[in-house]
């Protein structure tokens, strides 16, 4: 279906390529990110289950006679399938009495808990998740230097970024929805505070699904918490503490249903530490570094505005860092690889590491600061993690990178090591 004034997606390529592998495609990720937009620009038909004139219809029907909602055109895309999850099962045993491939697109943002369907839909069905846009997506990097041709082993970038540390501030607060790409530039944050208040006041909290009783007072609380620390590995023990000082003590089991809800919607978006054969027998630190799915939701619930982070340096780095674990994980995905982090007890640590499919790997400092002393600390970081590696068995990196803010010239610097400012980054 052709949709006017639509902004190509990293992800078209991913779901025409699961399509034709697949009978049918999940495609998840949190509201607003452009799911359901990007799929029914391949879908030849569709029907939308939560569609306030026939929502209560579509659920009945799911349950008793679902191959009436399948019947359309192929692909057919099932928009908030969860609302109906018999038709999981539906599809599942569609494709594989059909045994064809590319039949069904099915979109979600809420993972079903207790109602859940029956099968998993191994090998007929795979899941995929989509995310907010990248600066490359949403047309704010240039594209200059390109993570696939640095993992193919070129020597050589070069490229300039248009972008100074006001403008990585707005895109912070803007984010990367598509509905607020082409707003205002005064409206940036805007939306994003509205999104996290339309999410509170959903029934995704608040519903027999969940364990506890849910309070909108204290999911702030913890989601204020959560931005404090952004894109850390911080502990359930830390968010308790700033509840009980903010005047809401929440307990444990309350805190990790509450933090279950928050991925099943993927407002969390974390990232899990990467476990490589080290030459040293010290111990690799576990525990997920805690991310939101767009910076500008961070932003959000601390009621940053851009003059807030441009003030809190501190805050700034780790917000700007959450945007960058967007797009990495984004364009790592769209390689066929995923993103990790690293860190151990003896203090060497990588922000980020893309592993590839086929064992290629990259590592990858994050950096606010543009000066010479944050751009060295930053190479002197990521020299003293490589060291640690054992090459004999994981291969030497690909590449080794300092991504930052606003650094005007993508080169490459001593001994190899790449700086890339993020608004010359793509996948």
């Amino acid at each position: 279906m052709e949709i006017k004034d639509y902004i190509p997606r990293l992800m078209d390529k991913t779901l025409k390529e699961n399509l034709r592998l697949y009978g049918a495609v999940s495609l998840e990720g949190c509201k607003w990110c452009g799911k359901s937009t990007t799929a029914r620009r391949v879908a030849n038909s569709f029907i939308e289950i939560q569609n306030p004139a026939t929502a209560e219809n579509n659920r009945i029907i799911a349950r008793t006679d679902p191959a009436i909602l399948l019947d359309g055109a192929k692909p057919r895309l099932i928009d908030e399938w969860q609302d109906a999850p018999a038709l999981w099962d539906a599809i599942r045993y569609d494709v594989d009495k059909s045994g064809l491939t590319g039949q069904y697109i099915l979109t979600g943002s809420v993972t079903p808990k207790k109602n859940k369907p029956k099968h998993s839909g191994a090998g007929r069905i795979v899941r995929i998740v989509m995310r907010p846009m990248t600066l490359f997506e949403s047309g704010d990097s240039n594209g200059s230097v390109s993570l696939k041709k640095l993992f193919d082993g070129t020597k050589k970038i070069s490229g300039v970024s248009e972008l100074n540390l006001e403008d990585i501030a707005r895109l912070c607060l803007r984010g990367g929805w598509p509905m607020s790409v082409r707003r205002k530039v005064e409206d940036a944050g805007k939306m994003a505070r509205d999104y996290l208040e339309a999410v509170l006041s959903e029934r995704t909290f608040d519903n027999p699904e969940n364990d506890v009783a849910f309070s909108p007072v204290k999911m702030r609380v913890v989601l204020r918490s959560l931005a404090r620390n952004i894109a850390s590995p911080v502990s359930l023990q830390t968010i308790m503490a700033d509840a009980e000082q903010a005047g809401e003590p929440i307990s444990d089991k309350t805190l990790s249903t509450y933090l279950d809800i928050l991925e099943r919607i993927y407002i969390l978006d974390n990232i899990e530490p990467w476990s490589p054969q080290l030459r040293s027998k010290t111990t690799v630190r576990a525990g997920v570094k805690r991310n939101f799915s767009d910076p500008s939701l961070a932003a959000a619930a601390l009621l940053a505005s851009e003059k807030d982070l441009r003030k809190d340096h501190k805050t700034f780095g780790l917000i700007f860092e959450s945007m960058a674990l967007r797009d990495l994980r984004v364009y790592a995905e769209s390689l066929g690889g995923r993103l990790y982090y690293y860190r151990d007890k003896a203090g060497r640590e990588s922000d980020a590491v893309i592993h590839l499919a086929d064992g290629r790997w990259g590592a990858i400092e994050i950096k606010l600061g543009t000066d010479e002393i944050s751009i060295n600390e930053g190479l002197l970081s990521l020299k003293k993690f490589a060291s640690n590696i054992d090459a004999d068995v994981m291969h030497q990196p690909s590449f080794l990178m300092i991504l930052t803010a606003a650094t005007n010239y993508a080169y490459r610097a001593e001994e190899g090591i790449f700086v890339v400012p993020i608004g010359c980054l793509r996948n």
